[in-house]
């Protein structure tokens, strides 16, 4: 169980809720992180009492120090920061809640120590999927995915014995807030509309991906990586209540499911304190409550970003590290209406089509492959 702990990303919506398990549980913190959040930054150092503060974005970080100057907390910016606070000796786990690629290097620098990584950060295990779990196995380090579907499966595998037991890993998606509309009605949507989750409440970015299906993409690449499950032993299915996080069908056909209220404290705790569970602030599931579960079969020729995803997956390489780059680049386009919501597929497609899939063996050939589809997409 987790004693003291890094938080990267603490001021986004996994950062805060982690930071509530984290007081729940008694767990000291070493080290928080922003970009450049650094009003609510200060009040979680406040309370918090970490050793280390880091603002990856210089001007934040200037005034981050400022604001800090009668605490003994040091102040760190930058890549150098987050690097560091990943790799501080006082933390047994590291929690990565940042958004993106960036998460990628402190993610290995925390690996090539050692910890536990209670990983919310997919794009780490998308890109560079093979290199990380190498990495982890080469020393030592633990990985505990924090996104609910992939915490789900976790916990349904743990009396598993041999992965040769597993039929398959069902992931379940909320169908997101336009589940059944048609393409030439997704056409008409805004950003505001693509930012109101059913179920969830989450980052801006993240939310995109989940009315674009994009998520569940990244989380089929992501579960291949994790479980070691080649693409045909890995199914989704749209379950609109969030009831059913995701489930473990074994050769005998019995089929494992893990049920929770739609509340990411609960995976971010068992994350921290596997293999022990504690009481937490997580929202107790009412079944007599909860809405009847349905299932459906997600739709692939109108939300396009999830069959390209199951498509880079198969294809491997550095294609899922193209298809990570562009649907990044291509959300924040939207984000700044900039481009239509449809667009995001187009975009993706057009990287997917143009930038060669190479070998992901280093660090380097992945992060090229992820510049290269950014400029691809920004076209």
């Amino acid at each position: 169980m987790t004693k003291t702990i890094s938080v990267l990303g603490s001021t986004g919506s996994i950062g805060r809720q982690s930071l509530e398990v984290i007081a729940a549980c008694g767990i000291q913190v070493a080290a928080l992180t922003t970009n450049r959040n650094v009003e609510l930054l200060e009040q979680q150092c406040r309370t918090f009492r970490p050793k280390l503060a880091v603002a990856f974005d210089p001007e934040a970080a200037g005034r981050l120090r400022i604001s800090l100057k009668d605490t003994d907390i040091r102040v760190a910016e930058g890549m150098e920061g987050l690097l560091e606070a990943a790799s501080l000796p006082e933390a047994d786990t590291v929690l990565t809640a940042v958004v993106g690629m960036v998460g990628l290097r402190p993610t290995l620098a925390a690996i090539r120590e050692g910890k536990r990584i209670a990983l919310a950060n997919k794009e780490t295990l998308v890109c560079a999927g093979e290199l990380v779990m190498a990495e982890a196995d080469r020393f030592g380090a633990e990985i505990v995915p924090v996104d609910s579907e992939h915490s789900a499966l976790f916990q349904c595998l743990q009396g598993n014995r041999d992965r040769g037991e597993v039929k398959r890993l069902i992931l379940t998606a909320s169908g997101g807030p336009f589940f059944g509309w048609t393409e030439e009605r997704l056409r008409t949507v805004r950003r505001s509309d693509a930012l109101k989750h059913p179920n969830w409440s989450m980052g801006a970015k993240i939310t995109v991906d989940s009315a674009t299906l994009m998520n569940k993409g990244l989380e089929f690449i992501e579960a291949m990586r994790l479980y070691k499950m080649p693409p045909e032993k890995i199914s989704i299915v749209v379950h609109r209540e969030s009831i059913i996080h995701s489930m473990v069908e074994y050769c005998d056909n019995a089929v494992l499911a893990q049920l929770g209220a739609p509340d990411m404290r609960l995976p971010i705790q068992y994350a921290l304190t596997w293999p022990s569970r504690v009481p937490g602030p997580a929202t107790p599931l009412d079944l007599l409550s909860c809405p009847s579960l349905t299932f459906a079969q997600p739709d692939l020729k109108t939300f396009r970003c999830l069959d390209l995803a199951m498509g880079a997956a198969r294809t491997g390489e550095t294609a899922c590290a193209v298809l990570n780059g562009a649907n990044e680049a291509a959300v924040g386009l939207f984000l700044e209406e900039k481009i239509g919501f449809c667009d995001i597929a187009q975009r993706v497609e057009r990287a997917l089509d143009r930038v060669h899939p190479r070998p992901a063996h280093d660090l380097e050939t992945i992060l090229e492959a992820d510049r290269e589809a950014r400029r691809v997409a920004a076209e």
